[in-house]
């Protein structure tokens, strides 16, 4: 079976749960941004967590179903409505061949998620189906998905699942004035005691430069400490010795930019902190505006999250 994209929206590719394997030769992992939302919607329809979606961002698609089938969304709220009937987010659906689901602009948080029983079924590169669009590798042709474009979906087994939904206290909340916890380091040694403390304590505001690339945040200027310019590093203060990128890394070259899925692996520009692998799932829901706060945490303290984040993902496949 396939669907067809009758309206793209504003950004919707195709995302598994990445490309892994490849970061040593400049190949970052791509796939979904909110694992937690993209893992979520395939569960409800009865795939593995693997199987790509179509990532939605700000103002979703419209798409035509070419056969019966289970869905379901989960992410930002955009209204779906099928067949201009509204339909839950967090919750699968059966949708009759020819129906056509529409999505409207996000009413909080910035990327929704939508899975097809069977995962939508793009011929896999470097082994995985998710876009990376810098190089145009993956996903449908390797772009943003356009009007009239046609994806095939995978098989999927006969059980019905129309109706199960997450329960709401699962549901995460996109109010404005997310906190994000970071590991410190590995660069931060580049930043006065004062400058290290105010980034922990200030207020950041997330500009238009936000994408699948990197999140640029504006807030109080950051100030390094003064030193001679080692050799192999640049002229400017934030330069370093060319080091490797974390996906969540935060490099301050004027202000706060956390790399996302999409970055470059390496550079020269001072990394200060990590996001922590569950918060970045909230960071993908962060709109351009939205007041944002950083809080440091142990290694232990970070482990700790993945460790809950992963339960409760466990729990939710589970129960469904």
């Amino acid at each position: 079976m396939s669907l067809e994209i009758v309206g793209p929206g504003l950004s919707t590719t195709v995302q598994d749960d990445g490309r892994f394997g490849h970061y040593h030769i400049g190949m970052p992992p791509s796939g979904a941004m909110d694992g937690f939302s993209h893992a979520v919607a395939n569960y409800l329809v009865g795939n593995d967590e693997t199987a790509a979606t179509l990532e939605m961002t700000y103002n979703g698609a419209d798409v035509r179903f070419e056969a019966d089938t289970t869905i379901a969304i989960a992410g930002a709220g955009m209204s779906p409505e099928l067949d201009g009937e509204a339909i839950p987010s967090w919750e699968s659906v059966a949708v009759e061949a020819g129906q056509l689901l529409t999505t409207s602009f996000a009413e909080n948080g910035v990327r929704s998620y939508l899975a097809v029983a069977g995962g939508v079924d793009t011929e896999p590169r470097m082994g995985s189906r998710s876009t990376y669009e810098l190089i145009g590798l993956g996903g449908h042709e390797g772009r943003s998905l356009q009007e009239g474009d046609v994806l095939p979906i995978g098989d999927a087994d006969n059980e019905v699942r129309a109706g199960r939904s997450v329960p709401d206290a699962d549901v995460p909340a996109y109010d404005d004035g997310k906190t994000l916890r970071v590991i410190m380091g590995l660069c931060e040694y580049r930043l006065t005691e004062e400058s290290k403390a105010e980034f922990l304590s200030a207020e950041w505001t997330v500009t238009p430069e936000a994408d699948r690339i990197g999140c640029r945040f504006d807030g109080p200027d950051i100030e390094f400490v003064e030193r001679e310019q080692p050799f192999g590093a640049g002229t400017d203060p934030s330069n370093v010795v060319d080091v490797g990128y974390p996906v969540g890394s935060i490099q301050v070259p004027e202000q706060p930019i956390v790399l996302t899925n999409d970055a470059v692996t390496g550079g020269g520009y001072a990394t200060i902190g990590t996001v922590i692998s569950p918060d970045r799932d909230l960071l993908a829901q962060c709109r351009t505006h939205e007041s944002v706060g950083f809080e440091s945490v142990s290694i232990e303290a970070a482990l700790e999250a993945r460790e809950t984040h992963q339960q409760t993902l466990e729990r939710i496949r589970d129960s469904l």
